[in-house]
């Protein structure tokens, strides 16, 4: 009984010598630690490069409709030239169809447009509002109607946040484009979370232009008010 059981340590102390010189499953162990991480940082990777690529194509956006809208009018004769519902309705189906499908720019997103301009007592005020797209993203600034304060430094001043903020001078008019849009994650929200993109954009109107309405002419066009949130025409 004793030499069996002596046989048996031997062996075993054997067995545990051999596998501690065992170095061939040494890669695979190492393989199976390392991956985890390596997909970590390569899912991490492309959610952060898809990220950037919709942030730069909603500030695209942003900009191409606020630089539409400043150069867009119609000749009418013996008067200024106008601008129709139906221009700011061609802006934003424009802006959709930039977008593309994988954007989805009026599905997920919102677009809100607004002439910045001084009323007859010299204070900043928003003229016109207009808006497309399924989310619930109102202008930062306020609604149509938003008028500076006749005193003080609250309140409305005009349209950006800090160092950015523009006022329109007189007689003239800032196009102020918000375009807010819900990044959907490549992998899903475990990566990076709920994203919501915002970008802005100002221009000047071109040329002169009639700037005390929106005109809408026979056969008239549905105007993109902002209580609606559709991102049909």
């Amino acid at each position: 009984m004793s030499g069996n059981i002596t046989t048996a340590i031997k062996e075993t102390r054997a067995f545990l010598g051999r596998l501690k010189g065992d170095e061939e499953g040494m890669a695979f162990i190492e393989f199976g630690f390392a991956l985890p991480i390596f997909m970590a940082l390569g899912f991490t990777g492309v959610e952060v490069a898809g990220l950037a690529i919709a942030n730069m194509r909603v500030n695209q956006i942003a900009m191409t409709v606020a630089d539409n809208l400043s150069r867009a009018k119609q000749s009418v004769p013996l008067g200024l030239p106008q601008l129709r519902e139906v221009d700011i309705n061609d802006a934003l189906l424009g802006a959709r169809i930039q977008g593309g499908g994988s954007l989805e720019i009026l599905e997920k997103g919102r677009i809100v447009v607004s002439s910045l301009q001084r009323n007859a007592s010299g204070l900043q005020t928003i003229t016109w509002q207009r808006c497309k797209g399924k989310l619930n993203a109102p202008s930062s600034y306020g609604a149509q109607g938003a008028t500076q304060p006749s005193s003080g430094t609250s309140g409305f001043q005009g349209m950006g946040a800090g160092s950015n903020r523009v006022q329109a001078e007189a007689n003239s008019a800032i196009i102020f484009a918000e375009v807010s849009y819900d990044y959907k994650p490549v992998f899903g929200d475990w990566v990076l979370g709920k994203i919501r993109l915002r970008r802005e954009a100002a221009f000047y109107v071109r040329d002169d232009r009639d700037l005390t309405q929106i005109y809408n002419p026979s056969p008239t066009a549905s105007a993109s008010t902002c209580n609606k949130l559709d991102s049909t025409f």
